[in-house]
């Protein structure tokens, strides 16, 4: 009867595919070693000779370099998992070391591995061995299987017999990490990696390595309907992929870096299956050089950073690169910081992190060949080419944001004959046409390069699966009530149907009934009552994802209702709009990283963190398990808030859980749609977009014969609103250049644009110039939108404290009522606002002037009706210069005014064709206006460009919102507040 056991089936199965002409089988009784010897000193002895020119003169130089060895070994006989003296092995073996055998003692690199023949194993003596015995003193242990090269051990494998159901890889891995490195940790510091398989999966790990956090090995490209493969079968790909002789040493030059904890102690990390082979695919279609651009879809989590620290190494060791130039672009300052943080924490050499476009621009213009980090906004005012070298490779980060305007036009233009690979955590679904254009190939399956989703993800254990908790809140109105309580309110305002209609529309939004404090209240129990009873006994903490900055203040104080003070806090931006109360909440940098520091702590008390946007992405919490999610959230924003919980916590944390109160679930699953046959199309046809442009914008020139359009300032706008004074042939321009617009869209950022970048910006420009602006029923929200929402509360048992009723008081506002195209707004309104805005500014003598201004005002028409047009005219005057006088203020950063005036009027916009929720619509244009938006964008044609392409993208092709006049108002508000 036929047996099979660990040792004939497993093991042997193992040695035998490792087995070949190159390397060698010996088992661990012949091998020429004593069995407290970690090294097989002759064949060291021997590759030293053989690989080192000084050497081989003097042989005996070979037993001063294994002394040095040994010392390093002997280092760490009282050190479990000797991490430290791995790393200090890994220089020798990478031959980073030096010894002063050159002539008058000259150092000279010491070569331990042939590297220079990565294809030819037999460059190399390599050895498979089996039950290989360490005995020091008394202890002794037997390995499974041992791969040496030159006579050191860089592998060891423990199988375990596939007939026992009790036996799994895991007790494998755990005899290695638990009882092998702790007991016998001298024999793990030539170690570049081990394995665990029982014949039915294989998993790998580094030295140090958690046993839940080893990886298993998957051939990626496999055909996805072909059966999986199982048994042995799947340990026969692990094997040949990762125990060929040549991917050892690859990890062992490229995969692995040494890096420090939370805890300031070194850990040794090594690739994932995906990030090596797509370090491999980047590499060979660098080295190939015929196809210049590649995507890469790797999911939230599995880690894309390493995978860029990975391919910089391998690239920058390529000898046929010459000494490369690797470029990390990045689309937001965090994701900068966040990156820089991982390569510094790798210790990768080389590594430039730039401040300025005038550093990047002299980087580049000197031909700098270092591994340089920095934004894409960097390249916004750069023209022209900087460097035209091969031997550029970009690796651009999220590249479905903001890497598909202007500036990645100019990154373009700047780098001509660059590589360009793009690397996006989320799903690119056909929305983001453009980034399969301009960094997906055709020649590549789906679009991708290289792809690793979300179920891959979770099926390797790189992230943990994500679970649902539906606990949708019921809220019930008294309708009757509110339509009679609206009707009174109508009636004592003089309210036009069209101006009841607005208000009603706008006072039915959710975001009222979702910051209701009643429900607020009722959450916040129910969010401490799971915590305390499903969270914190697993030892995990929690985030709650907010409305807005409002909503968090008020959760916080109702948590500190019923948790201690300490147990929750808040994290959120800083806005001149908020009070004083607020900025213990808007930490710096530095105060940042200390709650992050806390919260990632077990034993420290913060438990909760409370945000609205602050942390929903480049956040990292292992510990963070569940979400409370009261925010409606979209697409990329809400998968990248998600998986802030999918992160890998050994030993307990199983699943990432997100409590839901908004029902956001069906949301989730049409972001991880994937339509791969419209992207397959969209990569394909840039050739017919290409062709289309120049027509299309000879036709929108044609409207304009005999203008000379190298005239500028109002002469030459003249000539041009003349040439379209008809209204007929005014609409037919505009749909011309609508066909312009989207086409130029589309294209962007293909350097071919520029030769068309000065015809386009003055048909943007005259097309500008003759759009109509409109702001009905902006006025009318402000004087009752308050009243509105207090009686519908009313009806819900809710009370809302009220605060004073404003308006927008901006320069549009402003303009309206000094035209008279807005007559419903009274003096008193106008004069409170003004006070408060100068309120606000007390100590600036500027705002002490207008006060004076004001109270002259008053004095001058005190004893004459306030409604008189002369006192109507000098207070708008003032108002004018008063929202002048705070524009120039420079005390408060541009970027934190914006949002509270952005939501102001995409509230007062709202109607049937836009989003009942504007938070969404208000989020993405400020998440997207910041992120491309630089100090003076106003005043350049590319920071116009690059915000207008960022806001027609948010509202066209994200929210659906093609009223150009929703466009051109929200354009207008950017400008004056960003």
């Amino acid at each position: 009867m036929a047996q099979f056991n660990e040792a004939n089936s497993v093991r042997d199965f193992t040695r035998d595919l490792i087995e070949s002409p190159d390397v060698q089988f010996l088992p661990g009784s012949q091998l020429p070693r004593r069995t407290d010897e970690v090294l097989l000193e002759g064949l060291v002895s021997a590759a030293l000779i053989r690989l080192n020119p000084e050497i081989a003169a003097d042989p005996r130089k070979a037993d001063e370099v294994i002394h040095v060895l040994r010392a390093i070994l002997i280092s760490a006989r009282s050190s479990a998992h000797p991490v430290v003296a791995n790393e200090e092995f890994m220089l020798w073996l990478t031959g980073q070391k030096s010894m002063p055998f050159g002539p008058q003692g000259e150092h000279t690199t010491v070569r331990l591995i042939d590297f220079d023949n990565p294809e030819d194993d037999s460059s190399n003596q390599w050895i498979v061995s089996t039950e290989v015995t360490f005995q020091v003193g008394r202890l002794g242990k037997r390995f499974d299987v041992v791969l040496w090269c030159n006579g050191f051990p860089l592998v060891v494998g423990e199988a375990k017999t596939p007939i026992r159901a009790a036996y799994t890889w895991i007790d494998a891995a755990a005899q290695i990490h638990d009882d092998y490195e702790s007991s016998v940790p001298q024999f793990f510091v030539p170690n570049v990696l081990s394995f665990a398989t029982e014949g039915k999966d294989f998993r790998y790990g580094s030295v140090g390595m958690p046993v839940e956090l080893w990886g298993p090995w998957r051939e990626e490209g496999a055909d996805p309907d072909a059966p999986a493969k199982v048994g042995l079968e799947v340990v026969k790909d692990a094997v040949k992929g990762v125990l060929a002789p040549a991917s050892v040493l690859d990890f062992l030059r490229f995969f692995t870096v040494f890096a420090t904890d939370a805890k300031h102690r070194k850990i040794k990390v090594i690739a994932r299956y995906q990030q090596f082979q797509a370090t491999n695919l980047i590499v060979e279609r660098v080295l190939h050089g015929r196809i210049k651009q590649g995507l890469i879809w790797h999911f939230q989590g599995s880690g894309k950073s390493l995978l860029m620290v990975f391919s910089a190494l391998k690239l920058r060791a390529m000898a046929e690169l010459t000494n490369p130039t690797i470029l990390i672009v990045v689309d937001r300052i965090d994701l900068d910081t966040q990156i820089t943080g991982t390569f510094n924490a790798s210790d990768v050499p080389g590594l430039v992190s730039t401040d300025s476009r005038k550093e990047l621009q002299t980087l580049l213009t000197q031909g700098a060949r270092k591994i340089i980090i920095t934004t894409i906004h960097k390249f916004g005012e750069i023209e022209g080419v900087l460097d035209d070298r091969h031997n550029i490779i970009a690796m651009v980060d999220e590249a479905h944001r903001s890497q598909e305007g202007d500036y990645g036009q100019r990154m373009r233009e700047a780098l001509p004959n660059a590589f360009l690979f793009g690397l996006t955590g989320t799903p690119i679904n056909k929305r983001d046409h453009n980034t399969f254009m301009w960094f997906g190939s055709p020649e590549d399956d789906g679009g991708y390069l290289s792809r690793y989703s979300f179920q891959d993800s979770i099926r390797d254990g790189a992230t943990l699966p994500l679970h649902f908790e539906p606990r949708l809140s019921e809220i019930h109105l008294d309708q009757e009530k509110i339509d009679a309580a609206f009707e009174e309110l109508a009636a004592e305002r003089n309210l036009t149907e069209a101006e009841k209609i607005t208000l009603s529309k706008k006072a039915a939004s959710i975001e009222v009934l979702i910051k209701a404090p009643e429900r607020i209240r009722q959450i916040a129990d129910d969010v401490v009552t799971h915590f305390t009873e499903k969270v914190q006994p697993e030892g995990f903490k929690a985030q709650l994802v907010a409305y807005d900055k409002a909503s968090c203040v008020a959760y916080k104080e109702a948590l500190d209702t019923m948790l201690p003070p300490e147990a929750s806090t808040i994290v959120m931006s800083k806005a001149r709009t908020d009070p004083a109360s607020w900025a213990q909440w808007t930490p710096g940098a530095d105060e940042l990283e200390q709650v992050v520091a806390r919260f990632n702590d077990p034993a420290d008390p913060l438990k909760i963190i409370i945000v609205t946007a602050k942390l929903l992405t480049g956040f990292d919490a292992p510990i963070l398990q569940t979400q409370y999610l009261d925010k409606p959230l979209k697409e990329h924003t809400l998968l990248q808030a998600i998986t802030r919980t999918n992160r890998v916590y050994p030993p307990s944390k199983t699943h990432g859980l997100i409590v839901d109160y908004l029902g956001i679930f069906d949301d989730v699953a049409k972001s991880l749609a994937f339509d791969e046959a419209a992207v397959q199309r969209v990569i394909s046809n840039i050739e017919e977009l290409r062709a289309e442009l120049a027509p299309a914008m000879a036709a929108a020139l044609s409207f304009f014969p005999g203008v000379d359009r190298s005239i500028g300032g109002y002469e030459g706008l003249i000539q041009a609103q003349a040439a379209i004074a008809d209204d007929g042939v005014k609409d037919a321009f505009g749909l011309a250049y609508s066909v312009v617009s989207q086409l130029w869209e589309a294209l962007s950022p293909d350097p071919m644009l520029k030769d068309f970048r000065d015809d386009y910006k003055w048909l943007t420009d005259v097309y500008e110039s003759v759009r109509p602006a409109d702001i009905t029923g902006r006025l009318v929200w402000h004087a009752l939108g308050a009243k509105t929402i207090e009686l519908i509360n009313e009806s819900v048992h809710v009370e809302i404290p009220q605060g004073d009723e404003t308006i927008v008081l901006d320069a549009q506002t402003i303009e309206d009522l000094m035209t008279g195209k807005r007559k419903d707004v009274s003096t008193e309104e106008i004069e409170k606002q003004i006070t408060a805005r100068i309120a606000r500014h007390l100590n600036n003598p500027v705002f002490i002037e207008l006060g004076q201004r004001l109270n002259t005002l008053r004095e001058k028409y005190a004893d004459i009706q306030q409604s008189s047009l002369d006192f109507l005219r000098d207070l708008l005057e003032l108002a004018k210069d008063t929202v002048a006088a705070e524009k120039a203020e420079k005390e408060i950063p541009r970027e934190e005014r914006g949002k509270a005036a952005l939501t102001e009027l995409f509230e007062a916009l709202k109607g049937d064709e836009t989003p009942l929720i504007v938070s969404n619509v208000v989020d993405r244009i400020d998440e997207v206006v910041r992120a491309v938006r630089f100090d003076g964008w106003q005043s350049t044609i590319a920071g116009d460009q690059e915000v207008r392409k960022a806001l027609r993208q948010t509202l066209y092709m994200q929210f659906k919102i093609r009223d150009n006049d929703v466009f051109e108002k929200a354009l207008g508000y950017v400008r004056e507040y960003y």
